[in-house]
Formats: C-alpha cells, sequence, structure tokens
C-alpha cells in the first residue's frame, strides 16, 4: 500500500516559499521588494502574515532579531537581489554574534544569468558564510522547503543566529512541485550527563570563592527560571555579560556584583580575579574576552548547549553540554548547603551594594547641563519598570547603562556587545513592541548612532508602535574619543554638527522633545512616556567624566 503523500503543484515558487513560512509560525516579515524578489512579496498579499516595508535593509534584519530574541523563533527579512543583500550583511552578522533567531530569504538573478555580467549579480551565499550559521542557494523548485526549514532549525536551535536563503527569480516566479514541511517545533537536547553534575556539585562544594559568569543563553526564559532555583540555594554569588541582563532576580540582587564587560575595572571583576571556581553558564567568548577576566588561577566549568569554543584563555577543565535549565535544575538538586561568602567576596559585594544605593539616593541631584551619564541613568531607571522592554545602541551611553542601570526580567534589556553595532536601537525597538503591542518600548541610542537608523522613525509612525527613543547628545562619537584620547592623547574624526532632533521627530509625525535644563530632565520623561506612539526626547549629556570608566570607578568619586 503507497502512503506517500501527493505532492502538491504550485503556480509561483514564491507561494510555496510563503506557505513554508506560515508553517513556521511566522507573524511578520521584514523587507524592501526588488525585481528578483517581487513575487514573494507579492504572494505575501495572499497571506495572514503581516508584511512590514522598512527604510533599510540592515533595519529589517534588527527587527527581525528583536522578534527572534524575545520569542525565541526566528524573524524573517525579505530583501532584493544585489545591494539589498549586501545591506542586510551588518544586521545578520550582528544577529549571529548576538544569538538572536534570524531567517533572511535574498533574491537572486536567474540562474541561468549567473555566469553572466547581469546587474545586481553578487555570491550572496558566499558573502554570507562567514557571519551566519547557515547559507543555501534554492538550486531547484523542488527544494524550496527543505532549505526554508532547514534555514529555521538551522537559526532557531542550539546557540541561535542568522540563517540566509538565495532565491533566484526563476525560482520564485516558476512552477514548484512539493508539500510544505511542518514546523520542528522544540528540539530539547536532555541534560548533561549525571557524572559530569556529580563532579561539578564537588567543585562547588570544595570552593571558597565560587562565581557564576552568566552569558547570553543564560538569560532565555526557561534557563533564567532553572538559574533562579540554583541561586536561591546555593547563594553563590553571581555576575554577568552585558547579554544576560535580567537573568538575576530581585532575590538574589544582594550577591550580584553586576555586568562586566569591555574595560576590567568591575565588582564583578574582583570577584572573578578572586575566584577558585568559575561556573560558565551559557556563555560565549564573544560576549566579553576570556583575556580580560581569566587569571587562570581557578578552575573553570562551561555549562552550555555547545560545548566551548576554546582559545588559550578559555579552556574549560570540566563541560556540561546539553539542555541547559535540566542540567542546572539537575546540579541544584546536587547543592548540599549554601555557600559562607569569604570576607573578601563579602566586602566586594557590600561596596556594590552601597553603590547602587548611593546612585539611588543622590544620582538626581547631579544639576549640572548638559546632565552627568548618572543623573540620566537614575532617571531612567524610574521609567524603565517591569512592563517596559529597553533596547540599547553601541556608545559611550551604552557603558553607564550596561553597569548601572539594573533589570530583573530575563530579555527585559537588549543590549549588544558581540559585534558592538551603532544603529540597533530603534529597529529592535519596533520589532520588540510588535512582538508585545501593549507593553512600552524605550531605546536609547548617542546622536550618532540615532543617525544611522532614524529613517525607521517614519516605520514607527506608520505602524504606530508605542516606542520612546532617548537620544543622549553630544556631538561626537564620543566611545570612540574617550579610546582616542587614552592611547594618542588626541582625537580623530569624532566630532560631528548638532541636529535639532525635536523637529526632526516631529518632521516624521513622531512626538518630539527637547530636555533644555536639568530640572526639566524628570517631567520631559514622563510626558514623552504619556505619549501613546513614537516620541523622541533629546538630552544634553556631558561626558567628562568618560574616563573614568577605563580605570576603577567608585561612585562616591562623583556623587
Amino acid at each position: 500500500m503507497n502512503n506517500k503523500k501527493p505532492q502538491r503543484q504550485w503556480a509561483h515558487g514564491a507561494d510555496m516559499v510563503v506557505a513554508q513560512l506560515e508553517a513556521q509560525g511566522v507573524k511578520h516579515v521584514f523587507g524592501i521588494p526588488g525585481a528578483k524578489i517581487d513575487k514573494v512579496f507579492d504572494s505575501l498579499n495572499d497571506s495572514p502574515i503581516e508584511l512590514i516595508a522598512v527604510r533599510h535593509e540592515a533595519n529589517a534584519a534588527f527587527m527581525a532579531a528583536a522578534v527572534g530574541r524575545i520569542t525565541g523563533k526566528a524573524g524573517v527579512a525579505l530583501v532584493t537581489s544585489g545591494p539589498g543583500c549586501s545591506n542586510l550583511i551588518t544586521g545578520m552578522a550582528t544577529a549571529n554574534s548576538e544569538g538572536d533567531p534570524v531567517v533572511a530569504l535574498g533574491g537572486a538573478v536567474k540562474r541561468a544569468d549567473k555566469a553572466k555580467q547581469v546587474h545586481q549579480s553578487m555570491d550572496t551565499v558566499a558573502m554570507f558564510s562567514p557571519v551566519t550559521k547557515y547559507s543555501v542557494e534554492v538550486s531547484s523548485p523542488d527544494a524550496i522547503a527543505e532549505v526554508v526549514s532547514n534555514a529555521f532549525r538551522a537559526a532557531e536551535h542550539g546557540r541561535p543566529g542568522s540563517a540566509f536563503v538565495s532565491l533566484p527569480q526563476d525560482i520564485s516566479d516558476g512552477p514548484a512541485t512539493g508539500n510544505v514541511l511542518p514546523a520542528s517545533g522544540s528540539i530539547k537536547a536532555g541534560a548533561a550527563p549525571d557524572a559530569a553534575i556529580d563532579e561539578v556539585a564537588k567543585l562547588i562544594a570544595g570552593a571558597k570563592n565560587p562565581v557564576f559568569l552568566l552569558g547570553l543563553m543564560a538569560s532565555q526564559e526557561e534557563n533564567s527560571a532553572a538559574l533562579r532555583h540554583l541561586l536561591e540555594k546555593s547563594h553563590i554569588p553571581v555576575t554577568s555579560t552585558y547579554q544576560a541582563a535580567g537573568a538575576v532576580n530581585q532575590q538574589h540582587f544582594s550577591r550580584f556584583a553586576g555586568r562586566i564587560g569591555l574595560f576590567n575595572n568591575q565588582a564583578g571583576d574582583r570577584l572573578l580575579q578572586l575566584a577558585d571556581l568559575v561556573v560558565c553558564i551559557g556563555y560565549s567568548p564573544v560576549e566579553y574576552e576570556p583575556a580580560m577576566w581569566n587569571t587562570g588561577d581557578a578552575t573553570l566549568v562551561h555549562i552550555d548547549v555547545l560545548p566551548a569554543y576554546e582559545e588559550r584563555n578559555y579552556v574549560p577543565d570540566v563541560e556540561l553540554v546539553g539542555d541547559i535549565a535540566g542540567t542546572l535544575e539537575k546540579l541544584t538538586a546536587r547543592i548540599e548547603k549554601p555557600l559562607v561568602l569569604s570576607p573578601r567576596a563579602s566586602e566586594i559585594l557590600i561596596d556594590r551594594q552601597h553603590q547602587r544605593e548611593l546612585l539611588s539616593r543622590r544620582g538626581a541631584q547631579l544639576n549640572q547641563f548638559a546632565l552627568h551619564p548618572l543623573r540620566i541613568v537614575r532617571a531612567m531607571q524610574d521609567i524603565v519598570n517591569d512592563d517596559v522592554t529597553l533596547t540599547v545602541d553601541m556608545g559611550s551611553f551604552h557603558i553607564w547603562i550596561a553597569r548601572y542601570l539594573y533589570s530583573f526580567r530575563a530579555r527585559q534589556l537588549m543590549i549588544s556587545n558581540g559585534q558592538q553595532t551603532m544603529g540597533v536601537a530603534l529597529p529592535w525597538a519596533i520589532g520588540a513592541w510588535l512582538v508585545n503591542p501593549g507593553r512600552k518600548v524605550v531605546s536609547v541610542s548617542g546622536d550618532g548612532g540615532f543617525l544611522q537608523s532614524s529613517m525607521e522613525l517614519e516605520t514607527a509612525v506608520r505602524l504606530g508602535a508605542n516606542v520612546l527613543h532617548i537620544i543622549w547628545v553630544d556631538n561626537a562619537y564620543n566611545m570612540v574619543a574617550i579610546q582616542e584620547e587614552k592611547k594618542y592623547q588626541r582625537l580623530s574624526g569624532v566630532n560631528f554638527g548638532p541636529v535639532d532632533f525635536k523637529a526632526y521627530a516631529d518632521a516624521f509625525g513622531a512626538r518630539g522633545f527637547a530636555v533644555e535644563s536639568a530640572e526639566a530632565l524628570e517631567p520631559t520623561l514622563r510626558a514623552a512616556m504619556d505619549v501613546n506612539g513614537p516620541a523622541v526626547v533629546a538630552i544634553p549629556v556631558d561626558y567628562s567624566d568618560n574616563h573614568l570608566l577605563m580605570s576603577q570607578l567608585h561612585l562616591s568619586q562623583i556623587l
């Protein structure tokens, strides 16, 4: 008896592509059309998937990445051939480094034209291969479902990342035969082997100064929940990379030494220097270079879905490879008693707590204008409650926020440290809002980064996205400036001219605000937060204390 399902005939390969996206549960597609891919755009007209036209292809990938990071299901970008694909590369490389699942579909010239000198002909598969987990061209109409389905599997499973599919024009436009494949669903690995978990439990029991170092994967919702059980039972101090923001809850906050990244001078760095055992959970070296924190004196444990990517400063003594949440739950069951902190560890954590309290009490008293970064962080802390999602661009403000603004909800704060890409915050915010339209999103950038993706204000206005974008204004690429000043004692290529950001926002149809005095900061932020739709606030910032970020900064030096 032949139970083989009959093959469906499709008038156009593009119809099959869209049907496969529907089978994957895709709700939004972000992109810009063009002749080599317009049949897929046309097919989306007959689909429940919402098509969102953006103003630059990189921003399509950023928006898709926000969907992927928050939901765990790959966001989708759709672009045309040639520069449509090449513009996409920065967004795809960023998603791959940040562990955000994204699938991008790019148009290509007809297969018969690949060897010809025709416009918009590029070897996009080769271009995307170094910066994605998966880069494949559909070579036959019969392969559409398999290639697209495997792109989603690659993007979503293991350590998530980006996947690229090249669609030649004749594949999209011509007929196709085949059936749509079902989504693979959640593929779960088992926990790490019991013997290895027992070994790590013994290492924890014998350690005097153990520390948990959390990476991006620790902030996945199920992993964060399991982590919190482990922290409650073990009382072990914890630090995290910027990407793991929100993985630690308030109950364990007194033993959270804060986030580490970029410059080795934080409380978390001091705990790592003191440690005789470092347990890395969901960590990748791209988040914070091991050479910055690993002294080589501590026993090193790696807990992740993948084996460690070894380098000279990251060679784990024990690896627990498997489902992170399952591994942490088993490890928690083997913890016999909570850790008693050593005097030096207690001193580091108490000092960190005192600095938090100092900022809370006295941050609002920094009254110079332009405003001190800590004054702005303190004001932002008041508006970024648990119901608000925060997306952060790259710049000096990124360090001030990463160090001093706290959050307790996993994936509440989106921040980049893998590629350190400028311009991500606003498109991230739009993507995050689409996932949860009832939740306010606050995005923040410098004036340099904002103008790299500010064209998407029009997209936000068109969608009615409830997004507040905060711009820290200093008329310079200031994060570069502080490093140039330290290395060369002079600056090069960092200064640019002013922009009236209030008028700029108003011109797009958003609500524009400008903070014009220290006293106006908090009232202006509250007024902007009350806007139901896109709003922009420009805040002049005084970065004269930026040099302290590169040294052992204690807030008593400022507050």
